[in-house]
């Protein structure tokens, strides 16, 4: 149910306290992929958490559009190691995988 789109686009916008462009303009730049139903978008509560975590790249760590991108996809690599390594059950040594997941965070942010 998380994932289910349950805000329409005024609701999201109150509640992220963004303007509806900036809602649409941040699904072109491909942040957030918000249900539809018929014309209408539909928020996720997920989607919620991502437009206020967007909004303080912007605001607090005055980012542009190509930082948040970049921030968006270290974090979803750094969530990715992070259950990886929860979950264990790799038989690479931990030293090995920690030193492949710092390889690819560098080539993320181009500094390889």
């Amino acid at each position: 149910m998380k994932n289910e789109g349950v805000y329409m686009m005024q609701v999201a916008s109150m509640l992220t306290g963004m303007h509806p462009q900036t809602l649409r303009k941040y699904e072109r730049a491909g942040f957030l992929t918000p249900s539809r139903n018929h014309s209408c978008r539909r928020y996720s509560a997920e989607d919620i958490e991502r437009l206020k975590m967007i909004k303080r790249l912007v605001d607090n760590g005055g980012l542009n559009l190509a930082g948040v991108e970049l921030a968006l996809k270290l974090r979803t690599k750094v969530l990715g190691m992070q259950q990886e390594m929860v979950s264990g059950g790799a038989a690479v040594k931990l030293e090995e995988r920690l030193a492949e997941m710092v390889d690819e965070l560098l080539g993320i942010l181009g500094t390889r």
